[in-house]
């Protein structure tokens, strides 16, 4: 099914096969779990030596949707460093290059459970959460939300057909809220069909689904489960 755009509260969303959304009406970008720093925070902690490249690859990626889409706005919905002290490990080039993503544009920093409190070194401002036209963007999902926009769960699904299985990450919706994939380059992946996620969610809902060559748009009753493999956030 082909890729459409997200209805939410009277306004349309596109997911983008980058991983990010774009909201054409206020020509807005918003991207989830960025987890810049990530490599370095899990060198500390196991005292291994990891490739140190993921926030370089995650702000390429990123920056390629950037300017390519051009917005007046970027919206990072949380967990945007794997943790507090990400901000201040990052090297000098991948600093450079999110100053000049960020200039001549507003950035909003969502802030997350890794991330709650960001350095004033970082261009743009924080917020817990970010509410606009009648919708609530934030990091985590609030249960009885109605017009919520969210990431932090790095929704994946998998879907069974004739030409084999395809599993990947997804943006998933029903008609009161939109959860985002996970954007950075180390992350992993939940199924949506996961009680953590499928909890949260009415009785019908899609995903769209980011493959090689696009976004397909599936009904929850095509998903098929995922062998269990939490992610390490």
């Amino acid at each position: 099914m082909p890729t459409r755009t997200i209805p939410l509260r009277d306004h349309a969303f596109r997911p983008d096969p980058s991983g990010v959304l774009w909201w054409a009406e206020r020509r807005w970008l918003l991207v989830a779990d960025l987890h810049l720093e990530k490599a370095t925070a899990l060198a500390r902690r196991s005292h291994r030596l990891l490739p140190p490249y993921d926030s370089t690859a995650t702000l390429a990626r990123l920056g390629a949707a950037i300017d390519r889409l051009d917005p007046v706005a970027v919206v990072a919905l949380g967990d945007s460093f794997h943790d507090s002290g990400g901000a201040d490990r990052l090297a000098a080039d991948d600093l450079a290059t999110l100053t000049r993503l960020a200039r001549g544009r507003d950035w909003i920093w969502v802030l997350g459970n890794h991330d709650p409190d960001l350095p004033a070194s970082l261009p743009g401002d924080r917020t817990e959460e970010l509410q606009v036209d009648g919708l609530v963007c934030r990091h985590a999902a609030a249960p009885g939300a109605a017009g919520e926009i969210s990431g932090h769960y790095h929704p994946k699904a998998a879907i069974s057909g004739r030409a084999g299985r395809v599993t990947g990450r997804c943006f998933v919706a029903d008609e009161h809220r939109l959860v985002l994939p996970a954007f950075g380059a180390y992350t992993g992946g939940l199924d949506v069909l996961d009680p953590a996620i499928r909890g949260l969610l009415g009785p019908l809902f899609h995903v769209w689904l980011i493959g090689r060559a696009g976004l397909h748009r599936f009904p929850d009753a095509r998903l098929s489960p995922i062998a269990p493999r939490w992610l390490v956030a």
